[in-house]
């Protein structure tokens, strides 16, 4: 076991010695503005992924919260209201 996870070590360590980079083939020419731009949006993106995350398990623990407290379990004595 332990010879292969040395074996599998050495291979990903050497693997870039073994493939030289070479010039992108293609690389845009961006100005300042358009980078800006970029970035601002790769911040944004990050930030809502981050914020839905966050409501998930707000959500959640809402949902645990209620189950403990038993809400979600009807009364068999609760009152008509006609």
């Amino acid at each position: 076991m332990m010879c292969i996870f040395s074996a599998a070590c050495i291979l990903l360590l050497a693997l870039p010695l073994l493939c030289p980079a070479g010039q992108a083939p293609f690389e845009p020419a961006l100005s300042p503005y358009d980078r800006h731009i970029l970035y601002q949006a790769l911040v944004l993106f990050w930030i809502g992924i981050i914020g839905l995350i966050v409501i998930i398990v707000i959500k959640l623990k809402e949902a645990k919260r209620t189950q403990v407290m038993g809400v979600h379990q009807d009364e068999e004595n609760a009152p008509f209201l006609d």
